[in-house]
């Protein structure tokens, strides 16, 4: 599996505490690579570390340790969905086939074919180390993890961490009550209260009491409070905040956002502001 064409060798802050230890039993072999790329050649057919200027040295080595701390920001993230996806489908205790062609369904929709075969040849791999430790000691890795990522992540990285988990949880049409109890505890670990999932849930609905639910405000709000929970969720999900972990996750993210404003321009719109 050529692994580094999705996740690739760069794996971020997954490099060590409770998500490197579970990528190293994942992914193997995958910790070394990378590490002799500043010795790959330039567009120019040179080495970075040789030939030219030793400004054009230092402009190379900046350029690629920034391009590496960015894939391994986004390596970190997509590991991390991968984990915590495993975490969601197992939730009733069994891996159904229609919830292993949701998560490709899912995989395919947000990053690609690529994504498609390598992701679940990775979430197999989970499955089988879950199945190793055990459901509470899997239980207590995943809420590890999930104070790790909390550490390394911004609040709309995780945010969108957790919108990637909601939708692969309703993706076939029906939220099961172990998928809710489960994301509800993923919400808490990643520090955030467990009400943000009924934002969640009603993102692509078009009733205006599903708007407010998005906002997170009671249809008694004033209009002042309208707008502050609007000001404050369009900040925490702007797209921008996530576009260091690829156009493909901006996307999404935009995506997300567009759904914040209409369910603002429907609350708008019935109160006449």
């Amino acid at each position: 599996m050529a692994i580094g064409k999705w996740i690739g060798g760069f794996l971020g802050f997954i490099a060590g505490g409770p998500l490197g230890g579970l990528a190293g039993l994942v992914l193997g072999a995958l910790f070394d690579v990378g590490l002799d790329q500043v010795n790959e050649p330039d567009r120019n057919g040179q080495p970075w570390n040789t030939g030219g200027s030793t400004a054009n040295f230092y402009q190379h080595n900046a350029s690629a340790s920034q391009q590496q701390r960015q894939q391994g920001e986004r390596n970190s993230f997509l590991f991390s969905l991968l984990v915590l996806s495993a975490y969601i489908i197992r939730a009733d205790g069994k891996v159904m086939h229609s919830e292993m062609e949701t998560l490709r369904s899912f995989l395919r929709r947000n990053f690609g074919e690529v994504a498609v075969e390598q992701g679940d040849s990775i979430i197999r791999n989970i499955f089988d180390q879950q199945k190793q430790m055990g459901a509470m000691a899997f239980e207590g890795i995943i809420r590890d993890s999930c104070f790790q990522i909390a550490a390394h992540m911004n609040s709309a990285q995780r945010l969108q961490l957790l919108s990637f988990l909601a939708e692969l949880a309703k993706a076939d049409g029906r939220i099961d009550p172990s998928e809710v109890n489960a994301l509800r505890n993923l919400a808490q670990w990643l520090g955030f209260d467990a009400r943000i999932l009924d934002s969640m849930f009603n993102l692509d609905k078009h009733d205006t009491h599903s708007a407010y639910k998005v906002l997170g405000i009671s249809p008694n709000a004033t209009n002042d409070e309208v707008k502050a929970a609007y000001r404050k969720m369009a900040l925490q999900h702007h797209p921008d905040r996530v576009a260091t972990l690829g156009e493909d996750i901006r996307l999404a993210a935009e995506k997300k956002f567009k759904e914040i404003n209409d369910a603002k321009e429907r609350i708008y719109k019935e109160r006449g502001m």
